[in-house]
């Protein structure tokens, strides 16, 4: 089990939905940006789908996901982009087109290290998470050889490492303190809009802080059992390929 890279000068984390990053490597992020790593977030798909609502004004929904999306990048303390591919929720591909757009901007933020979701996960049920996590997997190989989309302009680049979170079979720790977990938390919360159907937590209800101290101690359990694998307190868990 390894621990601990070194912080990284940048990267990049490539989510299927708005709070996927915070949910899979929030800590982490929180860790390297206090650290001086520019991370940057990539989110392939609209969160149009990501309500219980029967009738929401779904371009309204669009645009506050993406303003819940930068709020929790700034909690992280995350200083590079935030870019929004913007395809529809429930409808990711791992095609030709989006493997164009995922290496793009690999080749224009030129992170050295990327995150992503595991898309060998065994019964994922959500398949944007499966597309999204190949994505980054095909658009690491495409983005470092020159032959992959020559028509970008853009000189390839290789990052160092890639990290890959909801990992089926993990085999690295990065430890995460409690300055981390809190700023963890508090870019989950950021995610304002999901905070019932994703969260389970009704602000509105009588019952709202009692949910929310609940889900506060679910994410910190999720902490403590991967920390415990690497035998450190608390930490994040991920799949590390590093042979790019």
């Amino acid at each position: 089990m390894g621990l601990n890279l070194p912080t990284p000068a940048s990267a990049l984390a490539i989510a299927a939905h708005p709070d996927d990053v915070e949910f899979g490597c929030g800590a982490t992020l929180a860790k390297w940006a206090a650290a001086g790593c520019v991370v940057h977030h990539l989110v392939c798909t609209d969160g149009s789908k990501g309500t219980w609502d029967p009738d929401p004004d779904l371009a309204e929904l669009v645009a506050q996901r993406q303003d819940e999306q930068r709020d929790a990048a700034k909690a992280l303390g995350a200083t590079g982009e935030v870019v929004f591919l913007g395809w529809p929720d429930g409808e990711l591909a791992s095609d030709q087109r989006q493997r164009w757009q995922i290496a793009y901007w690999i080749r224009r933020l030129r992170p050295e290290l990327v995150l992503g979701h595991d898309p060998w996960k065994r019964y994922r049920l959500h398949p944007d998470h499966r597309h999204a996590g190949f994505l980054a997997v095909d658009g690491v190989v495409a983005a470092r050889d020159p032959h992959f989309f020559p028509e970008q302009s853009i000189p390839p680049h290789r990052p160092t490492a890639l990290l890959l979170f909801e990992a089926d079979e993990p085999d690295h720790v990065e430890e995460v303190g409690d300055e981390d977990v809190a700023r963890k938390l508090a870019a989950l919360e950021s995610h304002r809009s999901q905070l019932r159907s994703t969260m389970f937590v009704d602000l509105s209800s009588p019952e709202g802080e009692e949910q929310l101290a609940a889900f506060r101690a679910r994410v910190h359990e999720r902490l403590v059992a991967d920390g415990q694998v690497a035998g450190v307190p608390q930490g994040e868990a991920f799949k590390a390929i590093t042979d790019l």
